[in-house]
């Protein structure tokens, strides 16, 4: 079977086939199909069912590209993914949605349906977990989304927090004022901070208040009004923390819990607050859970074989 794809421009064509072809062969090779490119026209030969499915995948990546939107080699794979497993996904709304950050960065889009659904939690309800593996996006977009909001001045402060399970959030013994202390511990959050915000402006909000870094041990007694407040590593918290936490959050705020409940660091017999308020809050209107797998990894994709292959030992017994 062939199919004929139509492309308005060479600059459209640029974008879609990447550098050297690169889309052209990631698409050949994830469908089995041929793809022959002349003039201001592609064609895809091969298999129909394999054939209708590639010209479903570019004429969503045209979509993106149309209205602005960048076309990159994880968008591309994900598009093969979804589509060659015949998912009723519109693609171009997942990649369409820009989070507006700063200068530094002019916008961040989610790269699964997952993630969007991520994102449209934040959006309209005041608590979200984020829950998965490493690598799906989590404390990244929840970070995006809170930057994005003090930009437009939805909330008037960024809280972002830790359990420093590696210091037992017993602080007190290390050298240097509280941020030399908890600064490596909370390194991860200053890593997706100062990929979306220039540094001379974190730098000058964390001194004026505006964006805070602190270990969980420290929110106690605090009422957060106005807010928008990441928890990060919630697995690692425990029942009291976790409490102590969702009883801190205060009028016209925001709160974003994320964690990987195989991944903790509590001692052992010590019961994570993420696993249990899991089963104890899910039923409450106005608290969204949204559960990654493996699948929606967004690193390199030798990161989601990584994954799969720890799931695969864990629950073959050979590895913990």
């Amino acid at each position: 079977m062939e199919k004929h794809v139509r492309l308005e421009s060479q600059a459209e064509a640029r974008a879609l086939f990447g550098r050297h072809d690169e889309n052209l062969d990631l698409v050949e090779k994830g469908f089995g199909i041929k793809i022959v490119s002349r003039g201001d026209e592609i064609t895809l030969i091969g298999d129909a069912e394999e054939t209708e499915k590639a010209a479903r995948v570019f004429e969503e990546l045209l979509i993106i590209i149309r209205n602005g939107g960048a076309v990159k080699r994880h968008e591309i794979l994900y598009a093969i993914k979804a589509i060659g497993m015949n998912k009723q996904e519109d693609l171009h709304d997942i990649y369409l949605d820009k989070i507006d950050v700063s200068s530094k960065r002019q916008y961040i889009t989610p790269k699964s349906k997952k993630q969007k659904e991520y994102l449209d939690a934040i959006r309209h309800h005041d608590i979200v977990f984020g829950i998965g593996p490493a690598g799906t996006g989590k404390t990244y977009l929840a970070m995006a989304m809170a930057v994005n909001a003090l930009k437009k001045q939805i909330v008037s402060r960024i809280i972002l927090t830790r359990p420093a399970v590696e210091a037992g959030e017993s602080l007190g013994y290390l050298p240097g004022d509280l941020y030399e202390k908890v600064s490596p511990y909370l390194r991860p959050l200053y890593d997706a901070l100062y990929d979306m915000v220039e540094i001379g402006k974190v730098e000058e909000y964390i001194e004026r208040g505006i964006i805070e870094v602190v270990p969980l041990a420290y929110m106690r007694g605090r009422t957060l009004n106005d807010s928008f407040i990441i928890l990060d590593e919630a697995q690692n918290s425990t029942p009291e923390q976790m409490k102590m936490f969702l009883t801190r959050i205060g009028f016209d705020s925001k709160a974003v819990i994320t964690g990987d409940l195989t991944q903790s660091d509590l001692p052992a017999g010590k019961e994570s607050g993420l696993v249990q308020v899991a089963t104890l809050l899910k039923e409450i209107k106005g608290i969204k859970f949204v559960y990654f797998s493996g699948d929606d990894v967004v690193r390199h994709e030798l990161v989601q074989e990584i994954i799969k292959a720890y799931a695969a030992a864990v629950k073959n017994g050979r590895a913990k």
